[in-house]
């Protein structure tokens, strides 16, 4: 996990960012001593601990979708603090009465977390996206294949959710057994191979990668569904045999071409350089 900050009106949002999941995660004290300033650190720290109580008595989800997540405290130690998702933030931030409660909704809208309007209007997420390819170059083909492997994703996700698979960590195991069989690499090292970082790896992915990615995710999904694979167990074996699937075709198609489908290219900015003139 890679710790870093943002802003919100000159106050310093602690938030570490989940390789794994693709997920940032906020630091709750941080974002309830917005909510209550001009309150200090620690007694955002009170009032955090009093509402978890509360929360916790009522049967709130909100605190179970919380995690202790190493940040680095005031004194420059890494400590143990409760963290969540922009999502489970936002639903947090209704039970906190506080004049700031809409400025850090958008806010955290702003830096990409528009999760309550895309439930209510999921074409919103979609234009956003296609606005923001279209932003960067992408061509319209690219674009499509895009999206359509968006969907593809989407409705294997779905099925997740409906089979006792958990939401980020067991989605995460899942998604890493259908690219490493497919890809021959996994997640992580397709993301170094192309130079990422934080960036979404199918943001960066050439067309064929895409075709191929969605190709192993509709291939797990059905085989899962032919069985009614439920739990990681069962559906660990359909995840692998759907990419397996596609590892085959994509060998094939290499034998064909003579080129690899897993490459380094991707959508990054070129480097810019100093010009250093001579004197």
């Amino acid at each position: 996990m890679k710790p870093q900050s943002a802003l919100f009106e000159n106050h310093e949002i602690r938030r570490v960012y989940d390789e794994n999941t693709e997920t940032w995660f906020f630091s709750v004290v941080d974002i309830i001593q917005v909510l209550n300033q001009p309150s200090d650190y620690q007694t955002a720290r009170k009032y955090w601990k009093v509402l978890k109580g509360r929360l916790d008595k009522e049967g709130s989800q909100l605190v179970t979708n919380c995690y202790q997540l190493k940040m680095t405290a005031k004194d420059g130690k890494q400590r143990l603090t409760d963290a969540a998702t922009a999502e489970t933030l936002l639903r947090l931030v209704q039970s906190v009465p506080s004049p700031k409660a809409e400025p850090i909704k958008l806010w955290l809208a702003k830096v990409g977390y528009e999760r309550i309007q895309e439930l209510a209007d999921p074409a919103r997420s979609l234009n956003r996206a296609r606005e923001t390819w279209q932003k960067y170059g992408r061509s319209e083909k690219w674009i499509q294949q895009r999206m359509t492997g968006q969907e593809t994703r989407n409705k294997l996700t779905d099925y997740w959710a409906n089979h006792n698979i958990k939401k980020g960590e067991e989605y995460a195991i899942l998604t890493s057994i259908i690219h490493q069989e497919w890809a021959d690499v996994d997640v992580k090292v397709h993301k170094i191979l192309k130079g990422l970082q934080t960036q979404n790896l199918r943001d960066h992915m050439s067309e064929a990668e895409l075709i191929f990615t969605a190709l192993a995710e509709l291939a797990t999904r059905q085989i899962a569904e032919s069985v009614d694979a439920t739990g990681l167990g069962e559906n660990k074996k359909a995840a692998k045999t759907g990419g397996g699937i596609a590892k085959k075709a994509r060998l094939e198609l290499e034998r064909k071409t003579g080129k690899k489908v897993v490459s380094s290219e991707n959508y990054l900015a070129p480097p810019t350089h100093k010009r250093v003139e001579n004197k």
